[in-house]
């Protein structure tokens, strides 16, 4: 298991390096790039399924630890996944602005007298002005979507994290006043969670209800 850990460990570290290299990737390789670091992140999950398998094997002194550390790792590859996706949500729009501003300049425009100029500008600018909103409510939609999906990975991880540490701690003789500070501890954060993706969500409702 030591083994396959280490890998694992040294694996994560290698694709936090080349997400740094993502925003300076020229656009001809950053596809190349994506792919590589999808390839290398679905990798590290089959490794961890191995490694879950591992330490449920381990004897009882050193099964939580192990599992501790499991899940360690798997909280840090779920933030590279989400950040992977954050950063084609983010390419895909700025593609989508680039081939929308190439098409309205190579469109050709013609008046049959000069009264027409005026409309027509006032068009442009207005369509212009509708597609910057929509662009802007798709960013803003993509990126509610991307936390609310770390919320909800983040708030599995801690809840296992939270047992293992409990049973950890029956272990250890811990105090029963020691225990409750724990599970108060756990409970605040809960509300927290819940408190931040209500807010996202009335957030992202307002932005709705006044740019739609």
């Amino acid at each position: 298991m030591e083994s396959l850990y280490h890998q694992t460990n040294k694996q994560i570290h290698e694709v936090q390096s080349l997400m740094g290299r993502l925003e300076n990737t020229d656009r001809q390789s950053v596809h190349l790039l994506e792919n590589d670091l999808q390839v290398r992140i679905d990798q590290i999950f089959s490794h961890l399924e191995r490694l879950e398998i591992l330490a449920s094997k381990e004897p009882p002194n050193r099964r939580q630890n192990a599992k501790l550390r499991v899940d360690q790792l798997k909280y840090d590859v779920q933030h590279l996944q989400t950040a992977l996706r954050n950063f084609q949500h983010r390419r895909y729009s700025r593609e989508s602005q680039d081939r929308e501003r190439e098409e309205l300049m190579s469109r050709t425009f013609t008046t049959n007298d000069a009264d027409t100029s005026i409309p027509i500008d006032e068009t442009l600018q207005l369509n212009s002005n509708l597609n910057n909103a929509h662009r802007g409510m798709d960013d803003l939609l993509g990126s509610g979507s991307s936390i609310l999906t770390g919320l909800r990975d983040q708030r599995g991880t801690l809840k296992g994290t939270h047992k293992k540490m409990l049973d950890v701690a029956n272990m250890l003789g811990l105090s029963n006043t020691v225990m409750r500070l724990i599970e108060k501890r756990a409970t605040q954060d809960k509300f927290i969670m819940i408190g931040g993706m209500l807010l996202t969500c009335v957030v992202m409702f307002l932005v709705v209800k006044y740019l739609g």
